[in-house]
């Protein structure tokens, strides 16, 4: 087989001639592609290249309807959940009074001292007729004594207890309502004596900053633990209801 470029005899099976270089074999152009070829590489021809670039994520936009939660509310908003805070029903929790049970120990004490009274008006009535006679009438003015004075402090005193205020009525003939709001509670305490624990009143004992009541002392108060931590419980859910309406302004 003869070269077509310089008529140099070469091999059948030869690719190149070896006296010029040019390509002998026929079907050479079929088989390797053009340089233009090589430099454009279909986007499907293979796999990506290491040093490709890498795909930049996508940054959804924020929808309109987000944006209004996000944004803090406006001052007329504000004011409008405020005065629908303060249109909220004021909810009564607790009414009570003085307790019969909180003279326990003075019925206790009138009955020692009448047994008291009555054995030495025995012992001395042989000799001091009139002594039996001053004994009795002493006992039978002491339990009509504690009696009125058990009806006298239940008529007194009335208190009543609210969602947002404390109402503390005084007196009998002449009536004395005083208000605490709660959230001006700044203390509250209880105490119960040894014969009080037994039949569970107490004293409840209540710190704030009123002008009127600074310091309120609430005796004779029946159920007194579960009494002082409803009142505890009011005073911390209306602190926590005024704080959330003032941040939203």
């Amino acid at each position: 087989m003869k070269c077509p470029a310089c008529d140099a005899e070469v091999s059948e099976k030869a690719v190149y001639c070896h006296k010029c270089g040019e390509r002998v074999d026929s079907g050479g152009d079929l088989l390797m592609p053009s340089e233009d070829q090589q430099t454009q590489l279909p986007e499907d021809a293979g796999p990506e290249s290491d040093n490709a670039p890498a795909e930049e994520p996508v940054v959804q936009p924020a929808s309109p309807q987000a944006d209004a939660e996000a944004a803090p509310q406006s001052v007329p908003e504000a004011l409008a959940a405020q005065r629908k805070l303060a249109d909220e029903p004021e909810k009564e929790l607790w009414k009570g009074t003085y307790s019969n049970k909180a003279m326990i120990g003075a019925w206790l004490a009138c009955g020692l001292v009448s047994v008291a009274l009555l054995a030495i008006g025995v012992w001395l009535m042989h000799w001091i007729p009139w002594v039996w006679w001053v004994v009795l009438v002493v006992v039978l003015l002491i339990w009509p004594y504690h009696y009125l004075l058990l009806k006298y402090r239940r008529l007194s005193v009335r208190y009543r207890l609210t969602s947002q205020r404390f109402f503390h009525e005084v007196g009998i003939l002449r009536r004395v309502t005083d208000r605490i709001e709660v959230i001006d509670m700044d203390d509250i305490t209880f105490e119960q004596k040894l014969l009080e624990r037994l039949v569970g009143v107490g004293t409840i004992r209540i710190t704030s900053s009123d002008r009127s009541h600074p310091l309120l002392m609430l005796r004779g108060i029946e159920r007194v633990k579960k009494v002082a931590e409803m009142m505890d419980d009011a005073r911390r859910a209306e602190r926590i209801r005024r704080g959330l309406h003032i941040e939203q302004i």
